[in-house]
């Protein structure tokens, strides 16, 4: 069976309904502490989860693994992965580099990322995110991280426009709980964590969780600890040839959601979008052509007599 692209948790998850009551315990088990609790002997897998060695050598079969050995091989293999430094990523991709330009392993790996995340992304998913951050009885929160706050505050700014109640989180481990202190149940929680995934975004999903706050999850293909927590799950290839991880899928995906969210309710939006342009009118925030006219004007030297 080919895992190749399917992370280990995906593959039990797929095979679970057709699981006996033992193999049912053992995957949850698996589950709950995922990828650590398959990491050790097939003794100590058993007796954490309360079932049989037979029990956890027969489920591994049963969701398509050749043997306990190949099962754990994957894990190993997905949390290294998941782990990596970006001179690790770098190393690994240079030493397999196809002869051609940068700008078309570029593409290529973009490419094949979009179809990955596409085909993998439900549609339901993608509408029930935009219902949840398009309505306006909740207050909406965004979060990223070291990397992913760009993305986190290109969010932010557009949603600003779209809606009232919208706040960016500082991502650092003594500003959160500030913030969590005013999120009330129903609220909306949008956070940003891909590969080596930062502890701080976990204890923020877990405590506004408690809070009964619904979590917006934008991660890889592996999926950050913060997915256990999350109401929606968009999980994002982002392989590149490159020693960071690409973002543009992301943006895709952001992009697509203030959309959604700005149609669905235009009419008031667009009356934000009037006074917006309004303000930025008074505070001359913006050049215009007749200004940038007159400038050039004023700048022309003049005809020598």
């Amino acid at each position: 069976m080919d895992h190749a692209s399917t992370s280990v948790s995906d593959v039990i998850a797929a095979h679970f309904d057709g699981l006996t009551r033992a193999e049912k315990q053992l995957a949850n088990s698996l589950l709950d502490n995922y990828p650590v609790s398959g990491l050790g002997s097939i003794t100590t897998v058993a007796e954490n989860a309360g079932v049989s060695t037979p029990t956890v050598a027969r489920m591994v079969q049963k969701i398509g693994y050749r043997g306990f050995p190949d099962f754990q091989a994957c894990l190993h293999h997905e949390l290294e992965a998941t782990l990596s430094s970006p001179i690790a990523k770098h190393d690994r991709w240079a030493a397999n580099a196809p002869g051609t330009h940068t700008l078309n392993r570029f593409a290529d790996a973009i490419m094949t990322n979009m179809r990955e995340t596409l085909s993998q992304l439900e549609t339901a998913v993608f509408d029930g995110a935009a219902a949840l951050v398009a309505d306006r009885r909740r207050d909406v929160y965004v979060v990223g991280g070291r990397i992913t706050k760009a993305l986190a505050e290109y969010l932010f700014t557009h949603l600003q426009v779209v809606r009232p109640g919208v706040t960016q989180i500082a991502a650092n481990a003594s500003g959160w709980p500030h913030y969590v202190l005013n999120m009330k149940p129903g609220d909306v929680l949008v956070i940003f964590d891909i590969r080596r995934y930062e502890q701080e975004m976990e204890a923020l999903a877990g405590a506004a969780r408690e809070r009964g706050v619904e979590i917006i999850l934008f991660t890889d293909q592996w999926a950050s600890p913060v997915a256990k927590n999350a109401t929606h799950v968009f999980r994002v290839h982002i392989e590149a040839p490159s020693a960071w991880d690409s973002s543009v899928v992301s943006l895709f995906i952001v992009e697509a959601l203030i959309e959604a969210v700005q149609s669905s309710e235009w009419t008031e939006t667009r009356e934000r979008m009037a006074v917006l342009e309004h303000l930025f009118e008074e505070s001359r925030a913006f050049r215009k052509p007749r200004q940038a006219t007159a400038a050039a004007k004023s700048t022309k030297p003049e005809k020598l007599k």
